[in-house]
């Protein structure tokens, strides 16, 4: 029976859209700029055609890739990943998830005061993770008050030590926000529990620790109709988070991205029929691309690409492999921030057939389209399968 592996590299992008300037992000190109500073080489993606895409300086384009190839708009209004991924799962979202960048309203800090017991929050700005907890680590020690921030994202993140907020109280404060403060017209995209703990002067994050609460995604969407026809769906990394942990049979997280190329080709191995698994490489993105570090988002793709054959090997007659992004992340411009990027799309049928030019495609959308169209079922999302491009 078929399978279907959509593996995301988290923030990675090939170019400002149309669009771009709207968001601050006129000339951005994650992809070639971290090739151009780094001069990296990807010869297994660039096997499959990832330098036909468009030129870039250390990947050659070739004549007869082994995968088809293409670009996708991202036609949601927003930058973040869960409208990244939403699309992908064919939602569309026709206004942005809300920012805060003057920080959040008084009314929402009152309420989430309210249930929290204490007599105010820290921070209260858009801030790094870590600077924030280096900046006001110290004070949330003494006072017992939450720290709160935001940044370019939809996000209202709550920062505690764990020596002075458990866990349990942490993460009940962020279910709470979720269901209660951060809804309506403050409905963010994300509530992130962000435990640390340290001594002052040497604050650390617990990221194995985090926890992400998202909105419950609209139906119907490619899960949910997958999940309707008996398809087995399966994710591995962040992507359960985006969605609420709703559409999945089983999910996988995962801290790094070795820990979800291993389970990917776990899951290869486990010869799991009738499935569509959504996986999630997020180093580029977490580790590199907020840290404005190109020669560690090389690195993490360099990662990858080292595993491109063995998940290729483990491709059965019939199965359907493709990688994408789901915004673009910069590490070379001018902030921390995502970026509004067109993301690659490569493909690569279990038959092993010869590459196509899938062109520029219009939407995300086009996956969860595709997808729908591997397992013959009936589409009622946006998005135009490329599926004859590939098998």
């Amino acid at each position: 029976m078929p399978r279907f592996f959509a593996v995301v590299i988290d923030g990675l992008g090939i170019g400002a859209q149309e669009d771009a300037a709207q968001y601050g992000d006129e000339g951005t190109n994650t992809l070639a700029h971290v090739l151009k500073h780094t001069g990296a080489k990807l010869p297994n993606l660039e096997r499959l055609g990832l330098g036909n895409i468009e030129p870039l300086s250390s990947v050659d384009e070739y004549s007869e890739p082994l995968g088809s190839y293409g670009k996708m708009r991202e036609l949601s209004a927003g930058k973040d990943s869960t409208t990244g991924h939403w699309e992908i799962a064919g939602i569309h979202l026709d206004q942005p998830f809300p920012t805060y960048p003057e920080g959040f309203p008084e009314e929402v800090i009152q309420k989430f005061c309210e249930n929290t017991g204490t007599d105010g929050v820290l921070a209260n700005l858009p801030y790094s993770g870590t600077d924030v907890i280096r900046d006001y680590g110290e004070e949330h020690m003494k006072t017992g008050k939450p720290i709160v921030y935001t940044s370019a994202d939809s996000v209202f993140q709550v920062a505690c030590h764990v020596d002075v907020t458990p866990l349990d109280k942490l993460y009940s404060w962020c279910e709470f926000a979720r269901q209660e403060v951060m809804v309506g017209e403050h409905g963010v995209g994300r509530v992130i529990a962000r435990p640390f703990h340290g001594e002052v002067g040497n604050f650390e994050r617990l990221s194995d620790d985090r926890h992400d609460y998202s909105l419950n995604p609209p139906k119907p969407n490619l899960l949910s109709l997958l999940q309707e026809k008996g398809v087995k769906t399966y994710s591995i990394g962040k992507i359960v988070d985006l969605f609420a942990e709703e559409g999945f049979d089983q999910y996988r997280r995962t801290k790094s991205n070795a820990e979800g190329i291993s389970q990917t080709l776990s899951l290869m191995s486990a010869k799991i029929e009738n499935s569509f698994v959504f996986v999630n490489l997020i180093d580029t993105d977490q580790k590199y691309g907020h840290r404005q570090d190109p020669d560690g988002f090389a690195s993490a793709l360099e990662e990858i690409d080292r595993a491109v054959p063995a998940m290729i090997q483990k491709l059965e007659e019939g199965d359907v492999l493709i990688f994408l992004g789901d915004h673009g992340n910069d590490p070379t411009d001018y902030s921390t921030d995502h970026t509004r990027e067109f993301v690659p799309l490569i493909a690569v049928a279990g038959s092993k057939k010869p590459g196509k030019d899938l062109g520029i495609r219009e939407t995300f959308s086009d996956v969860s389209a595709s997808v729908l169209d591997f397992f013959e079922i009936e589409n009622p999302l946006p998005g135009t399968s490329f599926l004859n491009g590939v098998l």
